[in-house]
């Protein structure tokens, strides 16, 4: 029998993805399509690029084969009640209602919204890195820092589906401007943009996490010092929320993710100076075992996982 199908779609700062994914988690390589998004897209630009990879996305769905349902990860802040998002770093989308285009270009089945940084914390839970754990926070770090809960093996409640937005948690050491608001917050010190800007104004040449990733391979001291400093952000605001709610397991994924394994040794450390508490140095902080599939396979989860969704 042919397995139950899921479209995922996964919405940032970059670019927006959709692909077919059964019930077990597995990406159907040929289904899927990605489009640019972007801070200067318009929101024509936004609406045909994320219609092209659903429906062809859709497309892609076998004669006969059962589909369960649309579900949506978006960068944030977004709200559950009435399927909208605002994405931070894309600015054409203020309360623009995603979920309604969606369920028009996909009829007669459920669409399901969420923060992208829950998909992360369900596909890490469901298959990845924090199998087995009941406590955990996924987080994305790339264009920007999304996040979110899995508490006792499910999503946590959120009136607006924000919680575990830790991209703005402001983490202590630091006083970087955030675009919301605040000062310190972890995506102005620790996203792929904001890094790669630190290095430049202290000298290094590259524009993108890509050249960054290559000159800390090289040794170059400032990337050297651009990706400690990320990374212990990262540890510091871990080591925080762990205090706060006893995670067994905090997953990592996005493209930023992956700018060197030092980023991890770097919080790993910064988590580790939490020496009184125990409940909080247990805490393990691991890279995405799903690579750059943990975000479509979280929003696949969506539909194909209720259970786990609150």
């Amino acid at each position: 029998m042919t397995r139950p199908l899921a479209i995922a779609l996964d919405f940032g700062g970059t670019k927006v993805e959709a692909a077919l994914v059964d019930d077990h988690g597995t990406v159907i390589a040929a289904s899927r399509h990605r489009r640019p998004t972007g801070p200067t897209a318009t929101s024509d630009e936004l609406e045909q690029a994320v219609s092209e990879v659903v429906l062809a996305a859709r497309a892609a769905i076998p004669d006969g084969t059962p589909f369960v349902g649309t579900g949506i990860g978006s960068a944030g802040p977004i709200a559950v009640a009435d399927g909208t998002v605002s994405p931070l770093n894309v600015p054409a989308w203020r309360d623009y209602p995603l979920a309604s285009l969606i369920a028009a270009l996909v009829p007669d089945a459920p669409v399901v919204l969420r923060i992208d940084g829950v998909c992360i914390a369900l596909a890490e839970h469901w298959i990845g890195a924090g199998r087995g754990a009941h406590n955990l926070l996924g987080m994305i770090v790339s264009t920007g820092v999304g996040g979110g809960l899995v508490l006792g093996d499910r999503t946590v409640p959120s009136p607006t589906g924000n919680a575990g937005h830790i991209g703005h948690i402001e983490v202590a050491g630091f006083d970087d401007p955030c675009a919301c608001g605040g000062r310190g917050c972890l995506e102005a010190v620790a996203s792929g943009p904001r890094t790669v800007a630190w290095a430049r104004a202290r000298g290094f040449e590259g524009t993108t996490g890509e050249d960054l990733a290559a000159a800390h391979a090289a040794g170059d001291p400032v990337a050297l010092a651009a990706v400690e400093r990320a990374g212990t952000a990262i540890g510091r605001a871990a080591a925080s929320a762990s205090s706060l709610l006893d995670l067994d397991v905090v997953a990592i994924g996005g493209g930023f993710s992956r700018v060197s394994p030092a980023l991890f040794e770097h919080a790993r450390a910064a988590l580790a100076e939490r020496v009184v508490f125990g409940f909080v140095t247990r805490t393990r902080i691991e890279p995405s075992a799903l690579s750059d599939e943990g975000p479509l396979v979280g929003a696949a989860a969506l539909v194909h996982r209720p259970e786990l969704v609150s």
